[in-house]
């Protein structure tokens, strides 16, 4: 009743004054809203019984932010009196008020942290410990927190603490004598902030009139410098903020780095068509929250305009850029942002062309072209003149740096990554954002057994693949280890996927690869990726994660999520209220093919039932949004059928292919002890006795090595892209899973994307496919193409393919001749007797 009434007052006195006294009127609404939360009881008056100086420190806060007029403080002038008109008052309660509202400062400190511990890890400070100075840092608040993360005293050289306030500084001061920390407090204008001044190393080549040099990289050595500069909540507060962003390379090492939090407000429109910002993930405002933020913020002189954040972005090369909101103070935007020198700078590079060698050297491992470096110039230029490359290939990201670099901007962010596994795409595409930041598969659905024993890849290999959820990617690299592997995903989100696991295999413990990824759940992951994962992902797969930390901590879990999880969790749904669940885990506990054999029938009963059939597996809904079987797939389950002579096509053609699918698995499989993908299905996580190769403590023994992910590539492009890209015959293998199930037999995507994968593929190379029908209608594409197409495996009645027994068949298709440069759509001279019986034989291999 109260509330009620403190809100209808409040909006008269908003409509009665106007819009410039909102920002008062939201203040004394907070104040009210307080008090009546005390009358009604929700906040227990415990809560500031004598001996509590909560309720002074929210007054205090609150007299000092909303009513106190800033006029200047005494003799001080300038910026300095303005902040000290502000925080004197408030000083010795800052920290204690601004816990809910400076949010993320913690998150930065620890992204921060996790990147320098990873230059530790690669020897960055064996000659000598690093420097930080915190900008801006008031109290101390920053400094203290880190310990969290980096044990202070011992792991920094020096630590400065830069503020204009003497009434912060203070606190700072008597924080530090309390903790015996020694920690150089500096109180003056971070535009005048020369480093050189307070190192001793430096002070006597120092004149004394340094402060006076203008800023430039050139006024230092590339061993001196501050190995971390942080800005908490102070950007927005320093009205000449570009140049103070303009001091800061100086200040930095060559591989230095910068770490702010700050509020912002930014539309989507206002950064469309940047290519270097690291990310947009959730990085809109509304119009309502722009002009609001904007008004509240301004009368405490915090400015929100979006140049701040973009002048920051342009004048160094992104490492990770995170957008969140403060939800316990009405969802007030702000961002998280790492960054380094603009320039790309290695320390111990002394060839003075490094920035560009860099760049050749990872577009030829994109597009698997020589890389001309000096040294073995003349030997590459041979092989080049050879292959007769009718035109030069170059990655996406590439082509965006030479634009990036032609236009004063920054690189894409990924190339300022610890690592370049994943290669440049621009995210506000709608081919890319069509999926609303949601992958489909958790798990990949193909069997990577059966890729090794008909391909058989080996470390010499340059090998293909459709990344899904990175399962097979993992596996291959740890089965075979090719020389090569790209993974493509038009899906970013699925890409985000395979980057988490192997960020987990670099920097975690089997027994926590394990939680994440063998059970699906992991309460402490968020923790985990700002600590010890950020520094091995992209700034785009790591804002991903960390909105969507939740998930391993969650109920479900992992495996529960995506797509694909709705048929997983209806059919989970089903067998609890039959009373089934029992049953299924007799049935994943199984020892033996006739214990499971003998369960089977009574799980058979209800999933292959004719009401549920005819209710469920025969709708249009679970085929696409749940199964994820698109239409066109559809379509050739649905003609297959109707060539044995069923007409019933709406529901006999679903029915019979899934009977097909699952009675030879649980006649034939294994399931609680070799057949890991219906396990994870029923009971939602792997088992010790039962799980992917790559989940095996032996595995990440492998793949925690350093090195282990070199050849590694992450594409987030169609596939056509990348393999138009790929130099003319290096490619070995093509696995495409089922992906041309997808194209519509009437138009030329088949044809284009086959004749590319001719053009990139060596002779002899493979292309792996699986299919729902018997008999695609792409592989005629193929023979027509410079490829023979064999079938290697045929989903019989009662038999199995594979494990998964999902696909109708299997096949391979074999490059036996070169395209011309017009396009010969010729067959090799392959006689077809000896094609149709070298199918033969291999597809009987493959099923007995």
């Amino acid at each position: 009743m109260a509330l009620s009434a403190v809100t209808t007052a409040t909006w008269i006195l908003y409509f009665s004054s106007g819009f410039q006294n909102l920002y008062i009127l939201f203040a004394l609404f907070a104040l009210f809203v307080l008090i009546d939360q005390l009358l009604i009881g929700a906040l227990p008056l415990r809560m500031f019984s004598k001996g509590s100086d909560i309720l002074t420190t929210f007054f205090k806060f609150f007299y000092a932010s909303f009513l106190k007029p800033h006029t200047g403080d005494g003799a001080l002038t300038g910026q300095q009196a303005a902040l000290e008109s502000f925080y004197k008052a408030q000083a010795d309660i800052y920290d204690t008020s601004r816990k809910l509202l400076l949010r993320g400062r913690e998150d930065m400190l620890g992204l921060a942290a996790a990147q320098l511990k990873y230059k530790a890890e690669k020897g960055a400070f064996d000659k000598k410990k690093p420097i930080w100075v915190d900008i801006g840092g008031g109290t101390g608040y920053n400094i203290e927190a880190m310990q969290v993360y980096l044990d202070v005293p011992t792991f920094f050289a020096k630590v400065y603490l830069v503020d204009l306030s003497p009434s912060l500084l203070e606190v700072a001061r008597k924080r530090f004598d309390r903790l015996g920390w020694k920690v150089e407090i500096v109180c003056q204008d971070a535009r005048t902030f020369r480093l050189e001044n307070y190192e001793a190393s430096n002070l006597q080549n120092s004149p004394i009139n340094s402060h006076l040099r203008p800023f430039t990289s050139e006024s230092k050595s590339k061993d001196t410098g501050a190995d971390l500069v942080t800005l908490s909540y102070s950007l927005s507060m320093i009205p000449d903020y570009y140049s103070v962003i303009d001091s800061i390379p100086s200040l930095l090492s060559a591989g230095g780095i910068i770490g702010i939090v700050d509020f912002y407000v930014q539309s989507i429109v206002e950064i469309s068509g940047r290519t270097y910002t690291g990310g947009s993930f959730n990085r809109h405002v509304t119009w309502l929250g722009r002009v609001f933020w904007r008004a509240w913020f301004d009368v405490d002189r915090v400015g929100l305009e979006g140049a701040r954040r973009d002048y920051l972005e342009y004048r160094f090369g992104t490492l990770k850029s995170v957008d969140e909101r403060n939800y316990l103070l009405g969802g007030i935007p702000y961002y998280i942002f790492l960054g380094t020198q603009r320039n790309l700078v290695c320390p111990t590079a002394t060839n003075p062309d490094y920035a560009q060698n860099f760049i050749e050297s990872l577009d030829a491992s994109c597009t698997e072209s020589p890389y001309l470096s000096p040294q073995h110039h003349r030997a590459k230029m041979y092989q080049v003149v050879e292959k007769a490359i009718p035109v030069e290939l170059r990655s996406k990201a590439y082509e965006c740096a030479v634009i990036n670099l032609s236009s004063n901007l920054p690189l894409p962010s990924v190339f300022y990554q610890n690592n370049q596994r994943r290669i440049y795409y621009e995210d506000q595409l709608r081919k890319h954002t069509q999926f609303n930041n949601e992958y489909i598969y958790a798990f990949t659905w193909e069997d990577p057994r059966v890729d090794h024993r008909l391909l058989k890849i080996s470390d010499d290999d340059v090998v293909l693949c459709v990344t899904s959820a990175g399962d097979n990617v993992l596996d291959y690299l740890y089965n075979a280890n090719p020389r090569r592997i790209h993974a493509v995903d038009l899906n970013p989100n699925q890409n985000h996927l395979l980057e988490l696991k192997i960020a987990a295999f670099r920097s975690l413990p089997y027994a926590q690869v394990w939680r994440m990824f063998g059970e699906g759940k992991f309460p402490t992951f968020r923790e985990a990726l700002i600590a010890k994962l950020s520094p091995h992902m992209s700034s785009q797969a790591c804002q991903y994660w960390l909105n969507h930390a939740g998930i391993f901590g969650s109920r479900h879990g992992l495996y529960e999520t995506g797509g694909s999880r709705h048929a997983i969790m209806l059919f989970r749904l089903i067998f609890k209220l039959l009373g089934l669940s029992s049953e299924v885990r007799k049935l994943c506990n199984a020892k033996t093919l006739i214990e499971q054999q003998e369960i089977w029938p009574k799980i058979r009963s209800v999933l292959l039932s004719r009401p549920l059939h005819w209710a469920v597996v025969s709708t249009e809904w679970v085929a696409w949004k749940a199964a994820g079987v698109p239409p066109a797939q559809r379509r050739m389950i649905l003609t297959d059928h109707q060539e044995h002579g069923d007409t019933n096509l709406n529901g006999e053609a679903m029915w019979t292919y899934v009977v097909n699918t699952l009675d030879p698995v649980a006649k034939h499989t294994l399931i609680g002890d070799d057949n890991y993908f219906y396990l994870l299905c029923l009971q939602g996580k792997y088992s010790q006795r039962c799980h992917p190769d790559y989940l095996s403590a032996r595995a990440h023994r492998k793949l925690s090595q350093s090195g282990a992910f070199d050849g590694l590539r992450i594409h987030t492009d169609e596939l056509q892209e990348v393999i138009s890209r790929l130099t003319p015959g290096t490619l070995s293998h093509a696995v495409v899973m089922d992906s041309m199930d997808w194209f519509d037999p009437g138009d030329d995507q088949a044809r284009t994307q086959v004749q590319a994968l001719n053009r990139a593929m060596k002779i002899s190379g493979k292309v792996l496919l699986r299919s729902a029908g018997l008999k695609p209608w792409y592989t005629s594409v193929f023979e027509t193409n410079g490829f023979s197409a064999s079938r290697v495996g045929a989903r019989l009645p009662g038999t199995c393919i594979d494990r998964v027994n999902m696909y109708a068949s299997a096949w391979i298709c074999t490059k036996v001749e070169d395209l011309t440069t017009h396009g010969h759509k010729g067959l090799a001279r392959v006689p077809s007797l000896l094609r149709s019986r070298s199918s033969t034989l291999e597809e009987i291999h493959l099923e007995s």
